[in-house]
């Protein structure tokens, strides 16, 4: 057994799935009653004047995903927080005025259907060469459907995201050919983004805010966006996502979990 961290138990979790929404329900208020979509999340658009921005989210298959978190939680929890994460991180974006679409890259078969539900375009992993692979096909994907939209890579693990904060980082992107935010320690990234014409050319992984640099995208330089840097890899990252405040998936799970004193 792997040792626990403090503040986080591995009590085995029974399966209670947050209910999925409809493909659609997130965006159904701003979006004309003839928008058509597809049950499979395939014309997940938000057709706002303000929605301008696609997005794509990688997702490793869940048996894979957050490897490092399961000294905090144990293996069985581990997926099922995976997979939550990136529910609350779909959701969150699907909200914001200014994403039209989100592409989810994963060949896992749950998490794809449970996306798709929320009203994500699920693309299949077809290069099978890693993140920054799956990320340029998700963003190649995009773009020949919308060539005239900007397009953003955005973690899948941020389940404390708001969509009012990203909405604020998009804006600052919309300045910058290609633009990138750090992560909460400063040494990832959790965002990056291309207008039409520029490839986003991506290099996640590892000391990745230096190498973004390093490749010519400017830093995105904003306070009050904690949400959209607080990446979770550790149990000390979950606990601050938590004291951020979740997503509905990610907060159904806390019974499975040590109570954080204070939150």
């Amino acid at each position: 057994m792997s040792p626990q961290a403090p503040g986080l138990s591995r009590t085995p979790y029974a399966p209670a799935r947050t209910p999925a929404l409809r493909a659609g329900d997130n965006e159904a208020r701003r979006r004309p009653a003839h928008s058509g979509r597809r049950p499979d999340g395939g014309d997940a658009t938000n057709t706002a004047t303000a929605a301008r921005w696609s997005l794509v989210i990688p997702l490793k298959p869940l048996v894979l995903a957050k490897s490092r978190l399961a000294a905090a939680v144990g293996d069985e929890l581990r997926p099922r927080l995976a997979l939550a994460f990136a529910l609350d991180t779909v959701a969150a974006a699907l909200k914001c005025p200014a994403v039209r679409n989100v592409a989810v890259v994963t060949d896992d078969p749950l998490a794809g259907a449970e996306l798709a539900a929320l009203g994500a375009r699920i693309v299949p992993d077809s290069p099978g060469a890693g993140l920054n692979a799956a990320l340029a096909h998700g963003a190649y994907r995009m773009r020949s459907r919308h060539p005239a939209l900007p397009v953003a890579a955005l973690n899948a693990d941020l389940p404390a995201l708001r969509p009012a904060e990203l909405g604020r980082v998009l804006a600052a992107a919309a300045a910058f050919p290609r633009a990138f935010l750090a992560d909460a320690a400063g040494i990832g990234t959790t965002f990056l983004s291309a207008v039409p014409g520029r490839d986003l050319s991506p290099v996640f992984g590892g000391p990745s805010r230096a190498a973004h640099s390093a490749s010519g995208a400017a830093e995105i330089l904003l306070d009050g966006v904690d949400s959209v840097r607080r990446d979770v890899d550790t149990g000390a990252d979950l606990r601050a996502a938590l004291s951020l405040g979740v997503g509905p998936a990610t907060t159904a799970l806390r019974d499975a979990l040590d109570p954080v004193r204070g939150h």
